[in-house]
This record gives C-alpha cells, sequence and structure tokens, in this order.
C-alpha cells in the first residue's frame, strides 16, 4: 500500500482540486494527476466526478477517502506512540489558534514548552473556530484552542478551561452609558432592548460567538442596526471606544475602560474556552503538556482581570 499515494487523493479530496492539491503536496499537477489516474485504473472505478471547476467524489471515492484518512490517522498515531515509548521528545505538534488572544497565549507558554521538547517543532495556525474543528476531525489538527457553547461542540474531545461572559460594550458617551459602574468595579446590568436604534458592530455571522448573542436579539425582539461584521475583537473594541457603535464583547477583551462602559446582560451569556482534539486520538507527552500550560495561562489571565474561573 502507497501511503503517499493515500495523502494525494485525501489531498484532491480535500480541496476539489487537482491543481491546489498538488500545490499544497509540493507535486507537479501533471504528476498528481497521473497519481489519480494510476489508482483509478487499478481499482477499476473513478474516485471523482470531474466537473468543469471542481471534482467531487464518487461513491468509491468516498469509501477510499474515509478508509485512507483512517490509515493516515493510524500512522501518524502509531509513531506518536513509538516516540514517546522511546521518549525521543522529537517531532511536530499542530495547533489551531483563534486570532488574537491564541497567539498570545502561544508567546506565553513556549518559553517553557521549548525548554521541557527542545525538539519539537509548533506548528500554529490562526484561524476560526469552525475551521479548527473540520482540520481536527480530518486530522490535520493536533490540537485546536476554542471558544464556543454546547451547541457548537462536535463529536471530537472537549477540555473545559472556563466559561467567559459576554458583555454589552457601549461608548461612554452613550447617554445610558451613565447607568454604568465606574472603570474597575462590577458591571452593572442593562437590557438590550435599550438599544435597539443604535448601530452594533459584531463578530461575523457564522463564528461561534453569534451562535450566543444572535437569541439575544431575537429574544429581546429586535435585529440589530450592523455597522459591519468583523472577525476582529480588537476592532470592536475600537469602533465602540470611537463612539461609532455598540457591540458584545467578551470578558477577556473588557480592559479598555476609560472610553467604553460595560454591562452584563439579564441573561449572563457566556461561552466556553476549551482544548479540543480528535476523538479517540493518543495525546503525546508534548500535547498533554501544552495543554497544560495553556490551561494555566488562560486561567491565571482570567483571574488577574477579574473573570471568574468556573
Amino acid at each position: 500500500m502507497d501511503l503517499r499515494q493515500i495523502e494525494y487523493i485525501v489531498q484532491i479530496a480535500d480541496e476539489c482540486s487537482i491543481t491546489k492539491a498538488a500545490e499544497k503536496m509540493f507535486i507537479s499537477q501533471s504528476g498528481m494527476n497521473q497519481q489519480l489516474l494510476k489508482l483509478e485504473a487499478e481499482l477499476g472505478t473513478p474516485l471523482f466526478h470531474r466537473c468543469k471547476n471542481n471534482l467531487r467524489l464518487t461513491e468509491a471515492g468516498k469509501v477510499y477517502v474515509d478508509y485512507g484518512r483512517q490509515i493516515l490517522h493510524l500512522k501518524k498515531e502509531a509513531y506518536d506512540i513509538l516516540n514517546d515509548i522511546a521518549d525521543n521528545k522529537a517531532g511536530s505538534l499542530s495547533i489551531g489558534l483563534t486570532p488574537e488572544r491564541g497567539i498570545n497565549m502561544l508567546m506565553s507558554v513556549y518559553p517553557e514548552f521549548h525548554q521541557r521538547f527542545p525538539h519539537i517543532t509548533i506548528e500554529p495556525q490562526e484561524i476560526s473556530v469552525r475551521r479548527q474543528q473540520s482540520l481536527i476531525s480530518k486530522g490535520y489538527l493536533d490540537l485546536g484552542f476554542v471558544t464556543l457553547n454546547e451547541a457548537d461542540k462536535t463529536g471530537d474531545e472537549y477540555i473545559h478551561i472556563y466559561y467567559e461572559d459576554i458583555l454589552l460594550a457601549v461608548p461612554r458617551r452613550h447617554p445610558l452609558a451613565r447607568n454604568a459602574t465606574p472603570p474597575g468595579t462590577p458591571f452593572a446590568v442593562a437590557d438590550l432592548r435599550d438599544f435597539k436604534d443604535e448601530y452594533f458592530v459584531l463578530m461575523f455571522k457564522n463564528s461561534t460567538m453569534r451562535s450566543v448573542i444572535d437569541p439575544l436579539f431575537e429574544e429581546s425582539g429586535f435585529m440589530p442596526k450592523l455597522l459591519f461584521e468583523t472577525a476582529s475583537n480588537l476592532t470592536m473594541c475600537n469602533l465602540v471606544k470611537n463612539n461609532m457603535a455598540c457591540s458584545l464583547l467578551t470578558f477577556n477583551y473588557a480592559q479598555e475602560q476609560e472610553d467604553v462602559a460595560y454591562f452584563y446582560l439579564p441573561q449572563r451569556p457566556r461561552w466556553e474556552l476549551c482544548a479540543t482534539y480528535k476523538k479517540e486520538h493518543y495525546l503525546t507527552q508534548a500535547a498533554r503538556t501544552f495543554i497544560a500550560l495553556a490551561i494555566d495561562h488562560y486561567r491565571n489571565t482570567a483571574l488577574k482581570i477579574g473573570q471568574p474561573v468556573l
């Protein structure tokens, strides 16, 4: 069995394109196409429907790719276990990080991790939660660090870190900001309905954040007037700070209180920060150590800013 050939076919399935798959695997397009044609000839059946702009798996292709993923996963897991048995402390660790806060965690924990595992290469990717979930389920990421609610969890494994409050952020110049508590004191409670005529800047529509906050607007009986949507919490903070819109932000970003007033909502919405990895996947010594360091970082950071760690 040619494992490299399996990797090629799985990559074609992921990209729906021979050209893109060849780029990812660092071989020529013709070479990738020859591998596919050779395998289809051996099997006596096509693995892909050839469409104008992309490739779609045939029924035979779905079977091949499904089992191919399992084979590649078992190979990686076997080498991970063998490396741990031999105490090699060598290899790589691919880690998914949410933009902004994820890279801060990595920079904080990496020095100690590197001291313990100097020959492990960290391969970080700053990507959305749903993208992390997809790559983990396919075996392309070893670990992910995600924020989500229970309904957004997949069938993979999740390690709880803590729950994080979601707050209403209002410019300090807003008339209703007078109801806010002074900076550095516990937040007051505000009714979202009092802000139905205001513009909001929110996280992008398909984010896990929107799974938490969209029902809040529905419950309040109005759809927010969107200034725009973004993937950046810092952008939302800055827009509120500059009196351009209101927003819903996590406690982690509620540090700028001179120009921004924060409120709890009556529902006390929150989401969960978790580490995640593929279901039943063997966690190496390096992966377990990285998770432990990350949990310590996130919990200590939360306690320093006054976020309860539950």
